[in-house]
């Protein structure tokens, strides 16, 4: 009934084996691959036909975790996954942007590529299997791809890279000194095609060092890839691209001229404008056949792109007029919301950020169930990409793909910089509002969440810059690399390289390589560059702050910390949370006990985490012998009066130790409610605790001497 095709081998410190014949068999091309016992199925199909008039290529890409992978059953009243996590929404895209430049040019027939994980060992991630097991499937579907590719997962620490590092090692890296790199790479055998890290201050030759022991480790994986294809792989699809080379020449001697001009317009709406015009000259002069042909898209999109990169490559000079590494002007703004815990305005020539910080508490933190465990995050960035941002009228709804992504690259930058919760005890939230957009707004993102951090006293370690970078690469071998890209320039360029650091070294690299050829020695030298831009940012954004100021916004709230012991978390805790409901309740403020016993006190008001502090104090803290304590009668018997002096602790006070004279009883001089002033004695043999009132000045509450009690 099946035929089954398997192929293995040793990859790192476990077994890789790629399968395919037994399952989902009228898919294109279905793959199961399976790290450990880490197992993802690939399914692929791809449609036969284009659809009339489509000129783009609907390439989709999704990435699915099954709970039963991991022997769990998803929460929620449902009991079912519903929507993409964050997780699933970022590696669909980790997968998508190294397949998609590799089909064939032209190919714009519908596919679909669907990743399920069927089995999680909690030692082996995911998403590097999913990547493989994608590529292998496309490879052995007959699609016009031009793979395989392979992925890898890069660690570094203690000076050594490693392939492939556990889950563990890689969570929570903030807290792990020696692990100063996640990085996920993919590529051909003969190219870098994509790679996303989150960095410690690693230098550009640690990183680049990364990027190749990577592209290494993942060559024997194509090997095998290329292996199971020799043996099932279907008959290649019978796929020519079109030839529009007529069209083009018309398009090209009816537009070039006022395509150039087009170009030539250093103001972007004006620019934008220009070109729509350009193409309305185009059309009016082309046949009825040509304006219906699919194809005319591509020819629009093959004349802008000679125009602006055969330019750049011949003179260096860009299409706003820069140079090749200069950076565009640049207005930093912080404290523009009165309200806010902290805020900062991030300005670079038409692309802009208004970018908001808000502190919070441990109540604030962000619930985070995975298929390796259920965790808490302290740190968010929510990214935000309205249409006006860029002058359109578009769909406005809940984030998509692009504001996920854009998101956690800030995210990874930033990250690095932050405190230790030990150190600052917050719940950290920015949201980045893109306000304009004319070119990596996720970097805007960066510059102005580190300064909102700052505005809002979040001290950290250094201020973060970042800045994209692009390429373009001619069939000569002749190629400029261009520093803080415009839109257009990633549109029309080879390559988006994104680079986020301090002045010490690189916190985030992302880069996506849309043609396969991109040498080691073009990567070091946008490296160089994009440090030199990185440097440069920097010192603009000093001019606004360069440290974390050291007072709090009035309307954020104030955390105190306390360790107690832990086996005393049960009396601050209560009885059904009695005792900690009334410490809230009367203190006013917010507390927040972990199982280590580290309380966090918040709350606007200093007053009320005092108070707070002192109730939990009185309760967790133990007496000592020899101490003065002002305290409140609650019971006289005929032997003596009980006091409550510390806390909810009693003692008595018997009656040979209320006065320096006998007393017939001793209401004598003392009634309930009445405050006194005692000394703790010590406690007798059963552990019941003796206090003295005759040793203390009741209107001072000095101790008094023994010869002067005496006398």
């Amino acid at each position: 009934m099946f035929n089954v095709t398997k192929k293995s081998m040793e990859w790192g410190n476990e077994t890789l084996t790629l399968e395919t014949g037994k399952i989902a068999r009228q898919a294109d091309g279905c793959v199961i691959a399976t790290l450990g016992e880490t197992s993802v199925m690939a399914a692929v199909t791809f449609a036969k036909e284009q659809k009339p008039g489509q000129d783009f290529f609907p390439l989709t890409v999704h990435y699915n975790e099954k709970y039963y992978a991991a022997g769990k059953v998803p929460g929620g009243f449902f009991k079912r996954e519903a929507r993409p996590t964050e997780k699933e929404t970022l590696t669909s895209r980790l997968i998508d942007r190294p397949l998609r430049p590799l089909f064939v040019s032209g190919f714009k027939n519908e596919v679909l590529v669907i990743c399920t994980v069927l089995s999680h060992d909690l030692v082996n991630d995911p998403d590097v299997v999913a990547m493989i097991a994608a590529s292998a499937a496309l490879t052995i579907s007959g699609a016009p791809f031009m793979g395989p590719i392979a992925g890898a997962r890069v660690g570094f620490a203690n000076g050594e890279y490693t392939l492939n590092p556990e889950i563990d090692d890689m969570h929570d890296l903030r807290n792990k000194p020696e692990q100063r790199l996640e990085l996920v790479i993919a590529g051909t055998k003969d190219a870098v095609m994509m790679v996303e890290s989150e960095a410690y201050e690693l230098s550009e030759a640690e990183m680049l060092g990364a990027v190749k022991f990577g592209h290494d480790a993942l060559k024997p994986v194509i090997d095998l890839i290329i292996d199971l294809a020799e043996d099932c792989a279907k008959e290649p699809f019978n796929f020519a691209p079109a030839d529009y080379s007529d069209l083009y020449a018309a398009v090209k001697a009816a537009g070039e001229p006022a395509m150039r001009a087009a170009f030539a317009i250093r103001d972007k709406q004006e620019r934008t404008t220009a070109i729509s015009a350009a193409r309305d000259t185009v059309k009016a002069a082309l046949t009825a056949d040509q304006l219906a042909d699919a194809n005319l898209g591509s020819a629009f999109k093959k004349l802008e792109s000679s125009i602006l990169r055969g330019d750049v490559v011949k003179t260096g000079i860009r299409i706003d007029g820069r140079d090749t590494k200069t950076v565009r002007a640049i207005e930093s703004e912080v404290g523009l919301l009165p309200r806010t815990h902290g805020s900062a305005l991030f300005t670079r020539g038409e692309t802009q950020g208004l970018i908001v910080t808000t502190l919070g508490t441990g109540d604030d933190e962000q619930m985070i169930d995975a298929l390796h465990g259920t965790y808490k995050s302290n740190f968010l960035l929510h990214y935000n990409f309205p249409p006006y941002s860029v002058g359109e009228v578009g769909r406005f709804g809940p984030p998509g793909r692009r504001e996920i992504g854009h998101g956690k690259l800030a995210w990874r930058a930033l990250q690095a910089v932050l405190p230790a919760a030990t150190d600052f005890p917050y719940t950290i939230r920015l949201v980045s509002e893109i306000t304009e957009s004319n070119g990596s707004s996720s970097m805007a993102s960066v510059c102005g969440g580190s300064l909102s951090m700052m505005d809002a006293g979040v001290p950290l370690k250094a201020p973060v810059a970042g800045v994209a970078m692009g390429l373009i690469l001619e069939d000569d071998g002749q190629y400029a690399i261009l520093t803080d890209i415009l839109g257009d320039e990633d549109h029309l360029g080879d390559m988006d390289f994104k680079v986020a650091g301090t002045e010490n070294g690189i916190t985030s690299l992302q880069m996506d390589i849309k043609i396969a050829g991109i040498t080691p020695e073009i990567m070091e030298a946008a490296l160089a560059q994009a440090k030199d831009g990185r440097i440069h940012i920097l010192g603009e954004m000093s001019k606004a702050l360069t440290a974390g100021r050291n007072e709090f916004s009035a309307h954020a709230p104030r955390i105190e910390t306390m360790q107690i012991p832990t086996d005393k978390i049960r009396e601050v805790i209560g009885s059904g949370g009695k005792v900690i409901r009334e410490i809230v309740e009367v203190s006013g403020a917010k507390v927040d006990i972990n199982d280590d016993g580290i309380i966090k006190i918040a709350s606007a008001n200093a007053d009320s985490i005092k108070k707070a502090y002192e109730m939990i104090w009185s309760i967790v803290a133990e007496p000592e012998e020899g101490g003065v304590y002002t305290g409140t009668v609650v019971k006289i018997v005929d032997f003596g009066a009980f006091v409550n002096f510390f806390g909810k602790r009693d003692g008595l006070v018997h009656v040979s130790q209320i006065e320096n004279r006998r007393l017939n009883h001793p209401s004598d001089v003392l009634k309930e409610g009445q405050e006194v002033k005692v000394k703790l004695l010590g406690f007798d043999d059963r552990g019941k605790v003796r206090l003295s009132m005759k040793c203390v000045d009741q209107t001072t509450g000095e101790e008094i001497k023994e010869e002067a009690a005496e006398a």
